[in-house]
C-alpha cells in the first residue's frame, strides 16, 4: 500500500471478525496493487477474539476501527465504513475474499471513470480450490449470467421494457463480498438498510429501483467462497432465506416431493460437471458423485425447513441460524476468557 500523502482517491474497506485466515493474503495483495493513485486500507473490526489484531498490528499503514461485535450489522458497518472513509470510492471485501491479480482495484474502479452513470461496482467472485461443487458450480453460473470475462456489463432499469420480478431480481443482483460504490452516493443518496441479512441484495434493488445505473466488473475478481462444514451450510441456506422473506421477498414454502426433485436434479446436473472437470482428479471425482447429493438434499431440506418457520417465532428462527450459533460461540469464547483473567488476578 503507497504511503498516502496525498488524499486517497480510493478507501479498500475490510470487515472482521475472526479473520485471521485469509487477512494476511488479502493484506499482502494489496501491498501488491497496480495502482498509480494514492489508496488507503481500513479495517472495522467487530470484536475479534483469533490473531486478527495481531495480523493488523504488522500493517501499521492499516487505519483499524474497532467496534463491539453486538453494535455490528452488515448493512450499518459498511455505512459506517464509508462515514470513516477518505477516498471518494470505497470498495468494499470480505476478510475472507483475496484479490485476484495485481490489478483488482484499478478494475473495480475503472467503470466508474469509464461511465460516470455508474454509482455502484459488483466484482467477479471465483470459488477456492477446495469448494465443494455444489458451491463452486453455483458461484462459476452466478457470475457467468452477469456477462462475459472480458468486457464491463450496465444494468439499469427501463420501466416499460423490465417488468418481470425475475428480471428483475437478475438485474438488481450485488454482492459486497466484492464491490465498490461512490462514497458520496452511499452517504447521501442510497445507504444500506439495517437488516439482518441480504442487505448487498437490497442495495442493489434500491439501486434498480431509483433509476441508478450499476456495473459488473469480472476482472475485478477475488477467490472466494465460504468455508462451511457439511451441516453449517444447511444452516448458511436457513439464514439466506430467512433474510430474504424477512426482507419482503414472497418465498412460498416447497414440499417434501419438491426437495427430492430439486436435489435429484441439481445433483444429476453436477455430476456431469464433475465428470467433465479437469480440477478434479479420478478419486476425487468419484468422491464427489457419491457426496456432492447430499450436499444438495441438504440445501433443499433447509430451504424448506425456512420457508416453513415462523418469522415471528425468534427461538425457531436462532435455531436454524448459523450467525447465532457463531455469535453464541464467541459469546462463549468471550466469557471462558474473562474468566480466565480473573483466574489470574
Amino acid at each position: 500500500m503507497p504511503e498516502n500523502l496525498e488524499t486517497p482517491v480510493a478507501t479498500v474497506a475490510i470487515l472482521t471478525y475472526n479473520g485471521e485466515k485469509y487477512l494476511e493474503r488479502i493484506l499482502k495483495k494489496l501491498e501488491k496493487q497496480d495502482f498509480d493513485r494514492p489508496f488507503e486500507v481500513l479495517v472495522i473490526d467487530s470484536g475479534s477474539t483469533d490473531g486478527t489484531l495481531d495480523i493488523l498490528k504488522r500493517h501499521p499503514d492499516v487505519r483499524v476501527h474497532s467496534i463491539p461485535n453486538a453494535e455490528f450489522g452488515h448493512g450499518r458497518t459498511r455505512n459506517l465504513a464509508a462515514q470513516l472513509a477518505n477516498g471518494e470510492f470505497v470498495a468494499f471485501l470480505t476478510h475472507d475474499a483475496v484479490p485476484s491479480t495485481k490489478h483488482w482495484l484499478s478494475e473495480i474502479l475503472d467503470p466508474f471513470e469509464r461511465f460516470p452513470q455508474v454509482v455502484a461496482v459488483l466484482g467477479k467472485q471465483v470459488a477456492r480450490p477446495k469448494a465443494f461443487p455444489l458451491q463452486r458450480y453455483e458461484i462459476y453460473g452466478m457470475f457467468r449470467n452477469l456477462g462475459p470475462d472480458f468486457g464491463t456489463t450496465l444494468f439499469y432499469r427501463t420501466p416499460e421494457l423490465v417488468q418481470k420480478p425475475a428480471v428483475l431480481d437478475a438485474m438488481s443482483y450485488y454482492s459486497d463480498v466484492n464491490s465498490a460504490v461512490r462514497r458520496d452516493f452511499l452517504l447521501n443518496v442510497i445507504p444500506y438498510r439495517d437488516v439482518r441479512y441480504a442487505e448487498d441484495q437490497l442495495f442493489g434493488r434500491d439501486v434498480i429501483d431509483e433509476g441508478y445505473v450499476k456495473a459488473y466488473a469480472p476482472r475485478g475478481s477475488v477467490e472466494h467462497s465460504n468455508d462451511l462444514t457439511f451441516a453449517e451450510y444447511g444452516h448458511r441456506i436457513f439464514d439466506e432465506t430467512v433474510g430474504l422473506r424477512q426482507n419482503g421477498h414472497n418465498i412460498p414454502p416447497i414440499g417434501r416431493l419438491t426437495v427430492l426433485r430439486y436435489a435429484f436434479h441439481g445433483a444429476l446436473g453436477d455430476a456431469l460437471r464433475i465428470a467433465r472437470d479437469r480440477a478434479y482428479s479420478p478419486q476425487r471425482k468419484l468422491f464427489w458423485l457419491v457426496v456432492n447429493p447430499l450436499y444438495h438434499l441438504k440445501k433443499w431440506n433447509s430451504y424448506r425447513a425456512s420457508t416453513l418457520v415462523d418469522l415471528d417465532d425468534h427461538g425457531a428462527v436462532k435455531a436454524g441460524s448459523l450467525e447465532h450459533k457463531r455469535k453464541l460461540h464467541h459469546e462463549s469464547r468471550a466469557t471462558a476468557a474473562a474468566r480466565a483473567t480473573d483466574s489470574a488476578g
